[in-house]
């Protein structure tokens, strides 16, 4: 066996020998992807404080990254397809840790947000090469087994990066927190050398680029909308970002429909399996990335858990995602994606529900169980989808399957953060003004309103003040972390709802077992006699 994997998987007649290696490169490479966001959440308060960010500035540096990573993912997974996956792999990489080196050494707001976008590039290229390297290896038998590994890793990196980060700021500055991607990239560019074999679409044309700017314009928009209105208010920005989106995916619609050879064939939406695994990675990912994202706040701002105390608690979620994985492993053959997809979502949606329960007195022990649910919900229905989404796409456009439900996935995770961080703010200002809106200052009164961490900083300051009142400082921190829990338990009812809303939707979309088998079948047959007339039209 040749000591650098050359012979390209298109030309071997047996499947890879080394895939189940090549897999643990992959699992790799999407490890660091998912820490980029897992490890900023733990230090951005050293980075607020450090670079004097304000909320905009906070949310910029997080979303910075999640802009071009959802927008680019469907073209650069085609490009992928087209010239070489194992390259988009290894280009992905190189782009990811250049852009991790530049944020550890920059101080400047502005620099750090470009830092991100540049990590968001290669994080878009990375993602949909993973899904179709993972696709293009492994016979379909155990395609679903690989699948799960690589669904299973996106679960451990929500856990090992605060870790993994926490550990680091008890020494180093944030800067630290960016250079934990860059051994690990160099580690998988090594091993996407040794072990992944070259990968291509064979046959596949030129790319429908008018169609892929489209998307790029789409997707971009929908998610500058989404990031900006929900957050500082619907003014023109995001208003006018809405409407381009609006006006950019319908004609996105129109021309692929039109198109030869379509960047997406939009006629894949009219198939229930794959609309309804792509809904279901959004709504779950809507329900799940919000609340771990304010249940981590929780625990920073009023548990007062330090970053790595607050990453070892988010471990046992990393736990229940392998769990979940093992059981959907022998479910899901038995008993068809439906039979897991659904229940996952119903236990996702009861583990954020369970946070209506939390108030000022409650403890990591009352965050535990939701952390259990929806780490077993991430293990027990996000691989089946996926693997459900990646049947749906030809040889010839696995990257284009991946993109799609990475985009799925980025949209839903922005969603959430997004839209139930906005109703936690609005929540936590509402209430914090009834509590203390008479007894303090407008410009005090303005800081502490604005976040869980201005209205510590604001009792921090009073305490600090010559002859101010201890009492006054302590009744203003009791009603911060009263405030705080107050919006948690409102925000996880509405998420919850939204989440039941998206079972239910997904419960009625999602054909059954029998339904899903002759389906897959007919649209098989219908694939490859399309694949077949558009190489007649091309000979001819």
């Amino acid at each position: 066996m040749p000591f650098l994997a050359n012979t390209p998987v298109e030309k071997s007649t047996e499947p890879y020998p080394r895939r189940w290696w090549a897999l643990l490169v992959l699992c790799l490479s999407l490890l660091i992807v998912v820490m980029a966001n897992t490890s900023l959440i733990v230090a951005a308060p050293d980075m607020t404080r450090d670079l004097r960010l304000s909320s905009s500035d906070l949310q910029w540096v997080i979303d910075g990254y999640t802009v071009p990573y959802a927008a680019l993912m469907l073209v650069l997974g085609a490009i992928g397809d087209k010239y070489s996956r194992r390259g988009a792999l290894i280009a992905g990489l190189l782009v990811f840790a250049g852009g991790s080196v530049m944020g550890s050494l920059v101080d400047e707001t502005g620099l750090v947000i470009a830092a991100r976008a540049i990590m968001g590039v290669g994080a878009a290229v990375v993602m949909p090469a993973t899904l179709s390297l993972l696709v293009a290896m492994f016979p379909r038998r155990e395609r679903a087994r690989a699948i799960t590994a690589w669904t299973a890793t996106s679960g451990l990196a929500i856990a090992v990066g605060p870790v993994v980060a926490g550990r680091l700021l008890e020494d180093h500055a944030w800067g630290s927190t960016f250079l934990i991607n860059v051994p690990i990239a160099v580690l998988a560019v090594l091993g996407a050398l040794l072990l992944v074999p070259p990968s291509k679409a064979e046959g596949m044309g030129r790319i429908d680029y008018v169609g892929g700017l489209l998307s790029i314009v789409s997707v971009g928009s929908l998610v500058y909308a989404i990031i900006e209105g929900p957050h500082f208010g619907w003014g023109t920005g995001p208003i006018t970002a809405a409407v381009v989106a609006g006006a950019g995916f319908a004609a996105f619609g129109l021309w692929e429909l039109r198109h030869p050879q379509p960047m997406l064939d939009v006629r894949k939406f009219g198939e229930r399996a794959f609309t309804g695994s792509m809904l279901a990675v959004l709504f779950f990912f809507f329900g799940t990335f919000g609340a771990i994202y304010y249940a981590t706040q929780f625990l920073q701002f009023v548990l007062g858990y330090d970053a790595l105390e607050t990453g070892v608690r988010l471990l046992p979620l990393a736990g229940a995602v392998f769990a979940g994985a093992a059981v959907t492993g022998k479910l899901t053959p038995k008993l068809g994606v439906k039979a897991t997809i659904v229940p996952g979502m119903a236990l996702g949606t009861a583990g954020v529900l369970l946070l209506t329960l939390v108030e000022k007195g409650s403890t990591y022990t009352d965050f535990l169980p939701s952390l259990l649910l929806l780490g077993f919900a991430i293990g027990l229905s996000v691989s089946p989808a996926t693997d459900t989404i990646m049947g749906s796409f030809p040889e010839s456009e696995l990257g284009v399957g991946g993109g799609a439900n990475d985009t799925s996935l980025e949209l839903g995770g922005s969603l959430g953060i997004a839209v139930l961080g906005s109703l936690l703010g609005t929540a936590y200002q509402d209430e914090l003004t009834d509590l203390v809106g008479g007894r303090l200052p407008h410009d005090a009164l303005d800081a502490a309103t604005e976040s869980v961490g201005g209205g510590l900083a604001v009792a921090e300051r009073i305490a600090q003040t010559a002859g101010a009142d201890p009492r006054q400082a302590q009744a203003l921190v009791d009603a911060v972390h009263e405030s705080f829990a107050h919006g948690v338990a409102h925000t996880s009812l509405i998420g919850g709802l939204i989440m039941a809303a998206g079972a239910l939707i997904v419960l009625a979309v999602l054909p059954g077992r029998k339904a899903a088998a002759r389906t897959r079948d007919t649209e098989g047959a219908e694939r490859e006699g399309a694949q077949a007339g558009k190489e007649h039209a091309r000979v001819g």
